[in-house]
């Protein structure tokens, strides 16, 4: 088999707990890409943590931060980018990835991101009186437009890491300006 050399960033999108860190990691390893994660370079950049931006600054100051952060990662070497939940949520960052790179929806059901990121406490956005019902609000809000992504790849329970970048790596063979053997 030859190998896959990849033509542009890979960008996965997605509810929290779609699996976009740990599948984004190992879909670099097979692909032989560096990873990256808009997330942990925010964290990086402004030397505290999500949860603490948010805090400090709100929401609005994190996702102009996210944006300029999206926007440098996308014009460095094709990599596979995880981004956070509410990403791609602003229409900038979506024509920015679908121009630059290619939007990669990792489409978990409810009840499977549920049963993920119920025992954490590092989600800003679930720090409510019900997380539960925080979750459905977000969901049913963020679906249709994570539904524009140029891919849209199924999740479900009980499906290893490695066979869902397997699942990424089949739907974007698909298209010859992303993905190419030799």
């Amino acid at each position: 088999m030859q190998a896959l050399k990849l033509k542009k960033t890979v960008v996965l999108v997605g509810m929290m707990g779609a699996g976009k860190t740990a599948v984004g990691k190992a879909l670099a390893q097979a692909l032989n890409v560096p990873f990256r994660d808009s997330d942990a370079e925010i964290e990086i950049a402004a030397a505290r943590s999500i949860a603490e931006i948010f805090e400090r600054d709100g929401e609005a100051f994190f996702r102009r931060k996210e944006a300029q952060v999206i926007s440098r990662l996308l014009d460095g070497t094709p990599s596979v980018l995880s981004t956070g939940g509410g990403a791609y949520m602003q229409e900038a960052n979506r024509t920015a990835i679908t121009d630059r790179g290619v939007a990669v929806w990792l489409d978990a059901p409810l009840n499977v991101l549920w049963n993920r990121v119920r025992h954490k406490d590092t989600r800003p956005l679930l720090r409510t009186d019900n997380p539960k019902e925080t979750l459905r609000e977000i969901y049913e809000a963020r679906v249709p437009v994570y539904a524009l992504a140029d891919i849209a790849v199924p999740s479900e329970q009980g499906k290893t890491v490695e066979g869902m970048a397997q699942r990424v790596i089949e739907a974007l063979k698909a298209r010859d300006d992303v993905l190419k053997e030799g």
